[in-house]
């Protein structure tokens, strides 16, 4: 029967009605040693084809957020298989824990089985669904977010890279400008995230769990490390970090010899702009050509990766109006490929940006390999160690002399700019988190949002110290607009704190031997979700911690790194 499902081309125009009898055949099939192996191919084999389509389409949402045709197929599979292929789904996984059957390599998807089947409940399908479509009505704000700079229609994200320029009244005058034009939408995201909280409160609540938060941590298989590890996390970035990000702060406003940092000299997320100003591309195809020789350096076979992704068209690079913000990668499982999504506007930080997507897009050519599915299913502290490893393991193959896109003396100050984001991150990243886990814990009070703006005040003001607001109020409390995960990705923050600490050892290691590095960490990306979190990170030689002892082994590599690349007075 199996070997009558289509290629994902013909899928995507399947109904519900043709996927359900090859759901009904694995739901009666026997289940025994003998057949097992052969029922887990095939169900792998569906399972890749419906979550593929519901990529594909959700991919097509994010490429023109005004395309209509786009949003109603998507919302057509939210409405009329994705409930449908969840409940047929969870049978199944009921039906493998229940024969005892535990086949070698399943052991941890089993286990993250076992908190699924914890989780269900049919009553939440029509409220993940409208999460999901919730998600989209984010992006159609923000993407359509435009002004008119120069006598010119640009995006927001168009005119963030022109403000990067040493003309600091051209600067703040822009940045006004992006002011005035997010200000005016924020009614329409305080109205969204009233509806979103609310929500993701029943979900917890069907699933029999006290908050939100709770939901979350069992949801994302977070086996280990608790609420209360991320306060320990916090607590190391206030101690440890944040004297090392005003240190940064302090260079960057001696640079410029300005009295205080505005908030026209940083970008949005709180970073420095890249002064002086590097254009080390002219378009979108020089980008991937320069970065493609780049990874054949880092390791041949993630170059072929690469190549691979530029030949089948796996890559959507260029800013533009009607493009939602941001970049990810996506997989598309049942074609064994990644897709990367980002706004490309010709700056350094794109590099950087399209390294990262490349960490995420090799892993997934590594854990496609594997033979089901639902081994394939890594976790995200450790998806996003594939990421941010990748931005440091090409490092030493960025300079024109090995065809990259700097002159030496670019690439040390591309590469200072880097690590010092990643210092500069991190206390950004807890203000992220905690005002996350303020508002699921305070449900009543986080639905008014005067009382979300008063809360990222506060925590701003702990982490964030050094960019003077003054007279700009409204644009400091309403920062948590600005931040996506906040609305389309609840508690996905934190990961990326985590992570880099993982990506940060090695690139320790790498220091001292690149090549052994690259191996450990391509051996790590293979394993998928077959082995727990310590041992992915021990399986790239490194270690899973986030104490103050990590944290201050990793600053003073950072700050290390950075005194040996800064230009000597």
């Amino acid at each position: 029967m199996f070997s009558q499902l289509p290629t994902i081309d013909a899928f995507m125009s399947w109904s519900w009605a043709q996927i359900a009898p090859f759901y009904e055949d694995l739901q009666e099939r026997p289940l025994t040693p003998d057949t097992i192996h052969q029922w887990l191919a095939d169900w792998s084999q569906l399972t890749q084809l419906r979550h593929e389509m519901g990529a594909r389409l959700r991919v097509a949402t994010t490429l023109d957020t005004n395309d209509e045709a786009a949003e109603a197929a998507m919302n057509h599979y939210l409405d009329k298989i994705f409930p449908q292929g969840q409940v047929a789904e969870n049978k199944l996984e009921a039906r493998l824990l229940a024969s005892g059957l535990e086949p070698e390599g399943l052991e941890i998807p089993l286990r993250n089985m076992r908190v699924d089947a914890e989780l269900f409940t049919e009553a939440n399908l029509p409220l993940l669904s409208e999460q999901i479509k919730r998600s989209q009505v984010y992006n159609r704000i923000i993407g359509s977010q435009t002004v008119q700079w120069q006598g010119e229609e640009v995006t927001l994200t168009q005119l963030a890279t022109r403000l990067e320029n040493p003309d600091r009244e051209l600067r703040e005058r822009g940045w006004r400008l992006m002011s005035a034009r997010r200000l005016e939408d924020r009614q329409a995201l305080n109205e969204l995230w009233a509806e979103l909280l609310p929500q993701r409160q029943q979900i917890a609540e069907n699933a029999g769990l006290p908050n939100f938060r709770a939901y979350v941590w069992q949801e994302k298989k977070r086996f280990d490390y608790t609420p209360a590890d991320a306060d320990t996390f916090h607590r190391a970035i206030a101690d440890v970090v944040v004297p090392a990000a005003n240190r940064v702060y302090e260079r960057y406003r001696q640079k410029l010899s300005v009295e205080s940092l505005r908030p026209w000299d940083v970008r949005a997320d709180v970073f420095p702009f890249e002064l002086p100003v590097l254009r080390p591309f002219t378009d979108a195809n020089e980008l991937v050509q320069t970065s493609a020789t780049i990874f054949r350096r880092v390791d041949p076979v993630l170059g072929d990766y690469f190549d691979t992704m530029r030949h089948e068209s796996l890559l959507d690079m260029p800013n533009r109006k009607g493009k939602a913000p941001g970049a990810y990668c996506t997989n598309f499982p049942a074609s064994e490929r990644p897709f990367i999504f980002m706004n490309s506007t010709g700056t350094g930080a794109d590099i950087r940006t399209l390294f990262h997507e490349a960490g995420h897009a090799f892993h997934n050519f590594e854990r496609n390999k594997l033979p089901y599915q639902p081994q394939k299913a890594s976790p995200m502290e450790f998806n996003e160690v594939a990421s941010m490893a990748m931005e440091l393991l090409t490092a030493p193959y960025i300079t024109k002399n090995q065809d990259g896109f700097f002159t030496k003396a670019e690439a040390d100050s591309w590469f200072v700019g880097h690590l010092e984001k990643i210092i500069l991150f991190w206390p950004y990243m807890a203000v992220v988190d905690a005002f996350q886990h303020w508002a699921y814990l305070n449900l009543a009070d986080a639905v008014v949002a005067e009382n979300c703006d008063a809360k990222w005040r506060e925590l701003w003001q702990k982490y964030l110290p050094q960019i003077d607001f003054s007279g700009f109020e409204d644009d400091l409390v309403t920062g948590w607009h600005r931040k996506q995960h906040i609305f389309r990705a609840p508690f996905y923050y934190i990961e990326y704190g985590l992570a880099q600490l993982g990506a940060l050892q090695i690139w320790r290691n790498a220091l001292n031997n690149q090549a052994q590095a690259v191996e450990s960490y391509r051996q790590a990306l293979a394993l998928g979700g077959t082995q727990p979190l310590p041992v992915l990170y021990r399986t790239a030689n490194v270690k899973f911690a986030y104490d103050h002892d990590m944290v201050s082994q990793m600053v003073d590599l950072l700050e290390e790194q950075i005194d040996q690349r800064l230009p000597k007075m």
